[in-house]
């Protein structure tokens, strides 16, 4: 799961990156999930992977390191960006617990 397994052209990776950056989709996100990773064209492995929140496998798939965190605070929120917030703690039992599903 380092940057050297990373796959640039891995639909999630795209999405993730405009996700994040376009205040527009971040808040259509939560309210039309499926039919963005419809619209991004995200493999059906994929798919599940961030319906079960599974960090872990987004990682496996190619999903970038660097994404990886912002996945949880997607999902857990980024106001308290703090070891002991819950996106940081979801964080860490999917991939460094390697518990997988944070959800």
């Amino acid at each position: 799961m380092g940057i050297a397994d990373t796959k640039k052209k891995l639909p999630a990776n795209r999405m993730i990156f405009d996700v994040r950056r376009d205040p527009a989709l971040y808040t259509d996100f939560f309210n039309n999930f499926e039919s963005i990773m419809e619209s991004y064209q995200l493999s059906n492995e994929e798919r599940q992977a961030f319906r079960d929140l599974d960090i872990k496998k987004l990682g496996e798939l190619g999903v970038h390191p660097y994404f990886l965190p912002q996945v949880s605070r997607l999902f857990h929120g980024a106001a308290y960006n703090h070891n002991n917030s819950p996106s940081a703690q979801a964080y860490g039992k999917s991939v460094v617990d390697g518990k997988g599903k944070t959800r």
